[in-house]
């Protein structure tokens, strides 16, 4: 079945909202360690909106160059987050999956792709509010399993082509399987849960919390291009 995009993203938002209501907003997110909790909060809120702004442009020239503040006062910060999620699905909403929009990854340019793109923000970024206020909860299986597929296609795309080798991810949760990389070559085998898979690309996990085979130096390798690709 399909993932939902835009029940994905109210799901993992209002999640994200949840982890920081009534926490201490200068606290230091771990997985973030340059952000304090206000930080990471106004981090996602201006990408939903500047997201909501470029999806109603529907030009897939440009992203819109409207900026957005967060409110200077903690009281009413979660208030403007909320708005952000709304911004962002009320513009997906109003659009189609084709509808051309502007993306910072090149093809495809779509209105589909930033939805899907979005989830994984919302995620992550939920992710890391729990942990910085206690422990964190897996990513559903699902979303991650969309995740990582998501992040090879898009935000790694053509950087995996310099590997000397091939790197398998391979989710023990959700039977996905993705291969990176020259076949040809030496190799590495990745085994974790589908969440720890995508946590992993995205910086948040070390390789030693998975199970490694193989090369770990084209893992690293790739890891290292997954880092440069990431925004």
């Amino acid at each position: 079945m399909a993932l939902d995009n835009l029940h994905a993203i109210r799901e993992e938002s209002t999640r994200f909202c949840s982890a920081v209501d009534g926490t201490d907003l200068g606290a230091r997110v771990p997985s973030c360690p340059e952000w304090s909790v206000r930080g990471l909060v106004e981090h996602l809120g201006r990408v939903q909106r500047f997201w909501a702004d470029t999806v109603r442009a529907a030009d897939p020239q440009q992203p819109s160059r409207q900026e957005h503040q967060a409110p200077v006062s903690d009281a009413g910060l979660l208030e403007w987050m909320r708005g952000s999620t709304d911004e962002l699905l009320g513009a997906l909403e109003h659009s189609s999956p084709e509808t051309p929009c502007w993306t910072w990854w090149g093809a495809p340019r779509t209105c589909g792709a930033v939805a899907r793109h979005q989830v994984h923000e919302a995620a992550v970024h939920r992710w890391d509010a729990e942990a910085a206020v206690g422990d964190p909860t897996p990513i559903d299986a699902a979303v991650a399993d969309d995740g990582v597929a998501e992040f090879l296609e898009t935000v790694l795309g053509s950087s995996a082509s310099t590997l000397l080798g091939s790197v398998s991810l391979l989710s023990d949760d959700t039977g996905g399987r993705w291969i990176v990389g020259d076949q040809r070559g030496p190799y590495a085998v990745v085994r974790a849960t589908a969440s720890d898979l995508v946590l992993l690309l995205y910086g948040r996990l070390p390789y030693s919390e998975v199970e490694v085979e193989g090369d770990v130096t084209l893992l690293r390798e790739l890891l290292g291009a997954a880092d440069t690709e990431q925004t």
